[in-house]
C-alpha cells in the first residue's frame, strides 16, 4: 500500500525493468530505422520520443505509484496513454519505418487481412469496445488482482490509441481517410468515453470488489473515488478527443488547398 499522498510525493517514481527495457529497445530500433530511411522527418522522431516520455510519466512517475489503489489516478493514466501518447506514436509513423525495413511485413500490410487490421473501421471498433470493456466489466477488477493483466492493459492503451489516431492524423502510408470523414470519425468516438464516464459517475455501489482491499484508508471513499474517476474519463476524455479536431481541420485546409491548385492547373491547361 503506498504512503498517504501529499504534494511532496509529486516527484515519486516506480521504475519497472520491463517497461524501461521495452521503451529503450523500441526507441533504439526506431532511431536505427529512421537513419536508414532517406529524408525521414525529424519531427516524426521528436513525436516518438515525446510519446515515450508521456508513457513513462503515465506509468513510472507518481501516477504509476498510485494507479492500482486510486481509480481517479488510474483514469489519468488511461487518458495519458490512449489520448496523448497514442496519438504522438501515430504522429511518429513507426509503421512506415517497419514497412520500409521489412518487405515481408509490407506485403502483409497490403494483403486483405492487413488491410482489415489497419482499417479505420477496425481501429474504431477496437476503441469502442476496449474502453467500456476495461472499465465497466469485471475485467477491471481482474486487472487489480493480477499485475500482468494491468501491464497488458497499459500496453493495449498505447496500441489501440495508436491504431485509432493514425487515421485521424493521416501521415502514415495507407491512411486515406478524407479529413472531413476524420472529423466524423473522432466525433463518433466521443460518446464512448462520455457514456462510460457517466456510467461510473452514476454508480451507487462499488463495482470493483478488489478495491475493498487495495483502496487506501487515507483516501476518500471508494465510491467518491470512482465517481471522480468517471468524471475525469467523461470530461477529460471528451476534451482531449475534441482537441484532436484541430490538426484534422489543418489537414483538411491543406487538402483543399492542394486540390484547388490541381484543379486550377487543369483548367489552365484546358484554357478555361
Amino acid at each position: 500500500m503506498p504512503e498517504k499522498f501529499s504534494w511532496s510525493h509529486l516527484g515519486s517514481t516506480q521504475f519497472g525493468v520491463w517497461p524501461l527495457l521495452l521503451f529503450a529497445l523500441s526507441s533504439a530500433a526506431y532511431v536505427y530505422a529512421a537513419r536508414r530511411y532517406e529524408g525521414w522527418s525529424r519531427a516524426r522522431t521528436a513525436n516518438w520520443f515525446a510519446a515515450v516520455a508521456i508513457a513513462l510519466v503515465a506509468t513510472q512517475s507518481v501516477i504509476g505509484v498510485y494507479d492500482m489503489n486510486l481509480f481517479a489516478d488510474h483514469m489519468i493514466q488511461h487518458l495519458l496513454l490512449i489520448m496523448v501518447a497514442g496519438p504522438l506514436f501515430a504522429a511518429a509513423a513507426p509503421l512506415d519505418l517497419i514497412r520500409h525495413s521489412s518487405p515481408r511485413l509490407d506485403r502483409w500490410c497490403e494483403s486483405t487481412l492487413g488491410a482489415i487490421f489497419l482499417s479505420p473501421v477496425f481501429a474504431f471498433g477496437l476503441y469502442a469496445v476496449f474502453i467500456p470493456l476495461t472499465h465497466l466489466t469485471g475485467l477491471f477488477n481482474a486487472m487489480l488482482e493480477h499485475m500482468w493483466l494491468h501491464h497488458l492493459e497499459q500496453f493495449l492503451f498505447l496500441v489501440f490509441g495508436y491504431l485509432f489516431f493514425r487515421h485521424v492524423l493521416g501521415n502514415e502510408k495507407g491512411t486515406t481517410l478524407h479529413p472531413g470523414l476524420g472529423l466524423v470519425y473522432v466525433m463518433a468516438a466521443v460518446p464512448v468515453d462520455t457514456v462510460s464516464g457517466l456510467s461510473l459517475v452514476m454508480t451507487k455501489a462499488n463495482p470493483f470488489p478488489a478495491y475493498n482491499v487495495m483502496h487506501p484508508m487515507w483516501a476518500s471513499s471508494i465510491i467518491s473515488d470512482i465517481h471522480l474517476g468517471g468524471a475525469i474519463m467523461w470530461i477529460g476524455g471528451d476534451f482531449l478527443m475534441l482537441a484532436w479536431l484541430a490538426p484534422i481541420v489543418v489537414r483538411w485546409l491543406k487538402f483543399e488547398a492542394r486540390n484547388t491548385k490541381i484543379i486550377d492547373a487543369e483548367l489552365d491547361r484546358l484554357g478555361l
